[in-house]
């Protein structure tokens, strides 16, 4: 059990690795040669075109300018100088409200560790319950927490009392922070710029018909029922194959300059490859010829396949891309059932063109309810396995681990120092390198799911991993024993014995979770802003492959804000946070540091840094806020199951109150506004197509949308396109091809096509 020696090793370990990576990443950045390394937004938004520092000869790589290097802290206050709406103009809102979630996790914990310093931690050590127990091992920070209080002490009214007070506090910041955030997403709807997204419908499982084609079909069905507001569509196309046949060509194009550029350095000798696996295997040829060769082969495919998509119906999936005259027609499609029928012409919002994810619009929709089956039981299953390979971790990952594994070192992990160290630092890194190749498995479970939003792929994503983090590095690590033996527990007993049983467990892990936010939360976000991989990649790039100043451009690696892997991994100190307020509250301050220097880091990679893939408008925050929801409830039960083992039984009827007050809390919030985060008023659309035919009468938005939501592979390629209907013309007739004559409509030819007026079908 690590003593708090063993803890003070560990925060002068990461403490000490953090600011060393801090300092590294000042010295870097001032270097004119990895300008674009750490400043890459401003180049892609082509304010910056070469570093502030560079010089003509050595300077041109080497900063030489001493005063620099005295205001090498200079970046924090810089970061934190941006004021928010300037943030949001630069970056973006998903950016803005991301790091919003740091100073969420501020507004809630500086106040809550202020008040458990103040009151709980003298409560908790001026007793002596740990000290009248024979034979029982225990440190300073044991009795640093609710351990130390004997069972049935009048003093767990304290810790009664201060919970309210947590949930309290945790409701109201919850609450200013969701109307922050609402208004702000409004705000920025109502004030931003013309989008596609803003006009466009995503329409899907359209239903076959005999008699006309799938864009006909699509056209006459809105032409009918939307008519003062339908424009155009744009099918979808199952391209992707296309699409994988592309990205070769152009993966061998890169090859080939690579070794062009080679050749060029060194005209005496030619370049040699192997044919095999990565170059690697197979006969040595000559690497120019045989990458030529390659790309005209797949040319060939690419333009066989650009083809046939193009002319075989097939290729044409029951999904399109409808587009309206009018933010207020699209809203009112958007958000209105087309149909009787409620599995068919099924409508939601379109994402942005850059925020969709082309690959799953080709899935046809029936398909898409066994495959979400069958993610959620491979979900299930590699939740509950993953636990075997981490208990093996942790249990190894520990003095009397590491003696079984290699005995013959007992005498070395036994001194003094080492020990301080194994016990403060290797369980935290040891489950840190274990859940690095998890976030990947995640995205491509979300991926064969059928999302067809980057921006959703990240939410679902984050979602499956708030669960893993939750399950398996939480309870997972809490619980001891295997887990057949935790699944055999908790399926033969009382639900209302699972929150004792985790509870009791609670206090004698708050070591292991004081090491592993010191690893993630510290030294983790502290190599976060070095940015190491993306440093050496970009000198490979530009040493080996640049010929142009677009070819430096991107060999740039921006990057962006990873929110399937991070929003989770923050969740977990809110979940931390919470349950440990009212139980061992030494561990807040780590948290509180966690959160300060993570808001400070995360601000100056999304304004120097990261060039976001979308915008979804902060849709995310409603999953930040029921997380955070959660994370209070289970602490609230957690609590409740302790203190029922320690004979005070007057908390159960007090304590039972809270999870169901926190509920409806989140019911509250959850209607007052959630319709602010899933819909678009009717109201602000009007007001935007107003003013907005009012400063722009003549606008071409037909031209500006028609090729929006045009597959990539197709840009340069003319497709059929619907005519837009004409908005002078007081009957419009509606062009079909149905045998079938529609009420109210007079054929003019038997067999051929038929007009019929814009009337609903029946």
């Amino acid at each position: 059990m690590a003593s708090l020696q063993d803890i003070a090793v560990a925060a002068g370990i990461n403490g000490f690795s953090a600011l060393m990576f801090l300092i590294i990443f000042a010295m870097l950045r001032l270097q004119p040669i990895n300008d674009r390394v750490y400043f890459p937004k401003w180049y892609l938004k082509g304010i910056r075109a070469n570093p502030v520092t560079a010089g003509k000869t050595v300077s041109k790589f080497v900063n030489l300018d001493p005063n620099m290097y005295l205001k090498f802290w200079k970046w924090m206050p810089a970061a934190l100088n941006m004021p928010e709406p300037e943030l949001i103009d630069h970056a973006g809102l998903d950016s803005a409200v991301y790091v919003r979630i740091y100073l969420l996790g501020l507004k809630i914990f500086v106040p809550i560790t202020v008040l458990a310093f103040a009151v709980l931690v003298p409560v908790n050590w001026t007793n002596d319950a740990l000290q009248n127990i024979q034979n029982l091992t225990y440190s300073s920070i044991d009795k640093l927490s609710i351990s130390n209080v004997p069972s049935g002490s009048p003093r767990f009214w304290v810790h009664i009392g201060m919970a309210y007070i947590f949930s309290f506090w945790t409701w109201y910041a919850l609450y200013e922070e969701y109307q922050i955030v609402a208004d702000m997403r409004l705000h920025f709807i109502a004030g931003e710029g013309r989008r596609p997204d803003q006009y466009t419908v995503l329409v899907r499982n359209v239903p076959l018909d005999p008699d006309e084609s799938v864009t006909e079909h699509i056209e006459h069905f809105f032409c009918v029922n939307h008519p003062d507001h339908y424009l155009t569509h744009q099918v979808v196309y199952n391209a992707n194959t296309l699409a994988a046949l592309v990205d070769n060509v152009r993966s061998l194009n890169n090859r080939l300059t690579y070794y062009q550029n080679k050749y060029e350095r060194n005209p005496k000798r030619r370049p040699k490859t192997k044919t095999g696996f990565l170059g690697i295997l197979g006969s040595t040829v000559d690497a120019i010829d045989h990458y030529k060769a390659e790309i005209e082969k797949f040319c060939k495919e690419e333009a066989a396949e650009r083809e046939k998509v193009m002319s075989d119906p097939n290729s044409i999936m029951p999904a399109a891309f409808v587009s309206f005259k009018s933010r207020w027609g699209a809203a009112v499609c958007a958000q209105t059932t087309q149909s009787s029928n409620p599995t068919i012409w099924l409508t939601e919002w379109a994402p942005e063109p850059r925020d969709v994810y082309w690959d799953n619009l080709a899935i046809p929709y029936v398909k898409l309810a066994v495959r979400r089956l069958v993610i959620s039981f491979s979900l299930f299953f590699l939740v509950f396995f993953f636990m075997v390979p981490i208990s093996i971790v942790q249990s190894m990952a520990n003095i009397e681990g590491i003696e079984k594994v290699v005995p013959f070192l007992k005498p070395l992990i036994r001194e003094k120092s080492v020990k301080s160290i194994i016990q403060g630092f290797l369980p935290g890194i040891a489950l840190k390198l274990f859940l690095i190749v998890l976030p990947t498995i995640l995205m491509t479970m979300s991926k064969i799911e059928g999302l067809t939003s980057l921006s959703s792929l990240d939410r679902k994503s984050a979602a499956k991993f708030h669960l893993f983090i939750l399950v398996n590095v939480f309870l997972g690590s809490i619980i001891t024993g295997t887990a057949f033996q935790q699944l055999h527990k908790f399926l033969h007993q009382s639900a209302t014995e699972i929150p004792k049983t985790v509870g009791v467990s609670i206090p004698m892990k708050a070591t292991f979770f004081i090491t592993y936010i010191m690893v993630d939360g510290w030294s983790g976000i502290a190599a976060e802003i070095v940015r190491l991989t993306p440093l050496v990649v970009f000198h490979l790039k530009n040493t080996f492959l640049v010929k142009t100043e677009k070819d430096r451009k991107e060999a740039m690696d921006a990057g962006s804000l990873d929110f399937a892997t991070s929003e989770p991994r923050i969740q977990l100190y809110f979940l931390l946070g919470l349950v440990y307020s009212a139980v061992t509250p030494v561990l807040l301050p780590f948290i509180v540091i966690f959160f300060a220097f993570s808001y400070v880091v995360f601000r100056h990679q999304i304004i120097n840094v990261y060039d976001q893939k979308y915008e979804s408008g902060a849709t995310f925050w409603p999953d930040v806020h029921r997380r955070i929801i959660i994370a209070l409830i289970i602490a609230q039960l957690l609590l409740m199951g302790l203190l029922s083992t320690k004979k005070a039984t007057y908390s159960t009827y007090l304590m039972m109150l809270l999870p169901f007050l926190t509920m409806w809390f989140h019911l509250f919030c959850k209607g007052r506004f959630n319709s602010a985060f899933t819909e678009f008023p009717l109201q602000d659309a009007m007001v935007k197509d107003t003013l907005e035919k009012a400063t722009e009468p003549n606008f071409n938005l037909k031209a500006y949308l028609e090729e929006a939501y045009i597959h990539p592979v197709f840009k340069a390629v003319e497709l059929d396109r619907p005519m837009a209907i004409n908005d002078e013309e007081n009957n419009p007739l509606v062009a079909t091809t149905r045998n079938a004559v529609v009420v109210g409509t007079h054929p003019s030819h038997e067999d051929g096509p038929k007009q019929v007026p814009l009337e609903p079908e029946e």
